[in-house]
């Protein structure tokens, strides 16, 4: 089996790219489709054919590929691997570009202080967990 994948942030994949893969390969990506392939140019060009949840065949005569997700991110396809768990993440962003910004810094690598941080997964804690 072959796969192809694609983490660019930029389009990777256009029309005329897709009649070059091997027949049967698998294409994902980890970033949006729109960002990467040009899937809507294909409208016309290929059959799409839903093989399973995540799985769409596309076909035309003698070539044919599979596209998971729909070619979104197939890092996010159940939810588990960030989940709630990024709004955490994005919480102590928040707090550290809060405190850069509240005075100069010299130029250097900074930590939100871990009492900080408590405070922080608490709040997370009593919001996704119910847990005080």
């Amino acid at each position: 089996m072959l796969v192809s994948s694609c983490a660019t942030g930029n389009l990777s994949l256009r029309a005329e790219d897709f009649g070059r893969i091997r027949n049967g390969a698998y294409v994902a990506s980890v970033t949006s489709s729109d960002d990467e392939l040009e899937l809507d140019a294909l409208q016309g060009l290929y059959d799409r054919t839903q093989v399973d949840t995540n799985i769409t065949k596309y076909s035309r005569t003698g070539h044919y590929f599979y596209v998971l997700a729909d070619g979104n991110a197939v890092n996010f396809i159940h939810g588990a691997s960030v989940g709630p768990f990024i709004f955490l993440v994005q919480a102590e962003i928040l707090v550290a570009l809060t405190r850069l910004a509240a005075h100069e810094h010299e130029a250097g690598i900074y930590e939100v202080p871990d009492d900080v941080r408590r405070v922080v997964a608490s709040t997370w804690l009593t919001y996704f967990n119910g847990v005080s």
